[in-house]
């Protein structure tokens, strides 16, 4: 996560460098256009385009993380290893189910939900879950 924020930082403060410098070119020059204000327009838009990138990056990653994070609540919550704070009360929801079984209709789920988005969803009658697909709680 450092190393993404850090990245990100480098990218604005190079990218707000830029800036400066193209607005100082584009002032010494009287506001004319030279070769020295295009190379630093263009030094400009590169820079641009990597502190993008560099955001772009950054919110994948917290998206990941948020993704991870529910699913880890959401075994939590199911297999019932949420701990209760002293002086709550516990909390009669549903009966906890075990983790292998979580994954196993995980997985069943991912496969009906790819089957759909690809068109080859066979109506009701299908019961094959394709098992042998390791769990990936990211897509969750």
């Amino acid at each position: 996560m450092d190393n993404i924020a850090d990245s990100l930082n480098n990218a604005y403060q190079e990218f707000v460098a830029a800036g400066a410098s193209f607005l100082e070119t584009k002032e010494s020059s009287g506001g004319i256009k030279t070769v020295a204000s295009d190379v630093a327009l263009e030094n400009f838009k590169q820079r641009w385009e990597l502190f993008r990138v560099a955001c772009d990056q950054a919110e994948e990653f917290v998206e990941s993380v948020k993704q991870r994070i529910g699913s880890e609540c959401l075994v939590d919550e199911a297999t019932g290893s949420v701990a209760q704070k002293p002086g709550q009360p516990v909390q009669s929801g549903l009966p906890p189910i075990s983790a292998v079984r979580l994954e196993q209709m995980s997985k069943a789920v991912r496969w009906l939900v790819i089957e759909l988005q690809q068109g080859s969803g066979t109506g009701g009658g299908s019961s094959q879950y394709h098992t042998t697909a390791p769990f990936d709680a990211s897509i969750y």
